[in-house]
């Protein structure tokens, strides 16, 4: 029998949980957290079989083990695991930094055993309650091997996590870290400090706050984040983040001294230039349509799903401007997002699709 541990259930373990009890029915799924109430709530729910205790040697028994707890709990881990754990088990994890985890798995010779991992999913809920059995579906799933890991394994392990519907990206933890320098931690580093400019040139009176909104309130959105998420990232990606952020600030630099030249063609050419790339990403790449009247819902990637969502407003002959999968759902939220032209017509769907029982979150 095929056995899985979990080490850490909260949103993101607990989903992960969820989706192989609804596939693999037959397999054991054990749990240590913290929170007595949430793994006897996993126990209750059926969701796992067996409650373990702080580095039970139970663990041991496992063909898989899944890290979901903070990345420097998780790496804490690593010395226990390493006594117990049978020569074939992968140990997996599920953090937004890889290689700092992955080189700490090597260190503590785990470089056969360990696969890290990171669904890109999430929710501004927390928690196993938040949990569902549909939150990995169509979400990008990076995977990031040791050095020693067979290439079987990794497969295996990619045929594992992709009953959850997942996309699978297998890459190195250092292109990992460096893409989501870029497209991730950037944006939330420029979004929290264009917030805190604003707040700290503010007027008296808080004009800035006042008038604030469109583009402002679009691009600073992930502002909202958790901070303790956020304090936890920039310490363990801290080099991409400092590189990005050089070459970043050398473009904001530059952008500064176009701006002074008083050189329109330049000037021009610089909008010009992001326009032309940000106008070539795919509604795939984007991950959702960033646009005033947008909702999100969670849906089954099951055939009529969409289907079905359509059709419930075309009959109350309401306008859809754009329809997506979001892929990249660490801060964004739900499965399926849906752009209209107007706000009447939005917060129309919210009322039908909330009377059919979807869950409807709007981008505020």
């Amino acid at each position: 029998m095929t056995k899985i541990g979990f080490i850490g259930l909260g949103l993101i373990g607990g989903s992960i949980a969820k989706s192989f009890r609804k596939n693999y029915p037959d397999y054991e799924l054990m749990a240590y957290t913290r929170s007595a109430l949430t793994v006897e709530a996993a126990r209750n729910e059926g969701v796992i079989d067996r409650i373990c205790k702080y580095q039970d040697p139970v663990f041991g028994e496992c063909n898989y083990i899944f890290l979901c707890a903070p990345v420097q709990t998780n790496i804490e881990y690593f010395p226990f695991l390493r006594k117990v754990i049978k020569d074939t088990c992968i140990i997996t994890d599920v953090g937004s930094v890889k290689s700092i985890v992955v080189e700490a798995a090597e260190k503590n010779g785990l470089s056969r055993n360990f696969i890290g991992g990171h669904p890109m999913a999430g929710s501004e809920r927390t928690g196993f309650s938040a949990s569902t059995d549909f939150l990995m579906e169509n979400a990008y799933y990076f995977i990031t091997p040791a050095k020693d890991v067979p290439k079987e394994d990794v497969d295996t392990f990619r045929e594992l996590i992709s009953v959850t519907k997942a996309l699978p990206m297998i890459l190195s933890c250092y292109e990992h870290d460096y893409v989501v320098a870029g497209v991730s931690h950037l944006p939330q580093i420029v979004a929290s400090t264009l917030v805190n400019m604003v707040k700290k040139s503010d007027t008296i009176d808080e004009k800035m706050k006042l008038v604030a909104a469109g583009g402002f309130r679009d691009i600073t959105r992930i502002a909202s984040s958790s901070p303790e998420m956020w304090e936890q990232i920039c310490l363990t990606n801290t080099s991409q983040i400092s590189n990005t952020l050089d070459n970043y600030i050398q473009l904001l630099t530059q952008t500064k001294e176009l701006i002074e030249s008083g050189n329109g063609d330049y000037i021009k050419a610089m909008f010009s230039s992001a326009k032309d790339y940000r106008d070539s990403l795919s509604d795939k790449a984007r991950g959702s349509v960033s646009r005033h009247y947008a909702i999100y819902l969670d849906i089954y990637d099951e055939a009529g799903g969409i289907a079905t969502v359509t059709t419930l407003l075309a009959m109350s002959q309401i306008n859809i401007k754009n329809i997506g999968i979001v892929n990249n759902r660490e801060f964004e939220e739900g499965v399926l997002c849906i752009e209209f032209y107007d706000e009447r017509a939005m917060e129309k769907s919210i009322h039908i699709l909330h009377n059919r029982n979807y869950i409807i979150r709007k981008r505020s």
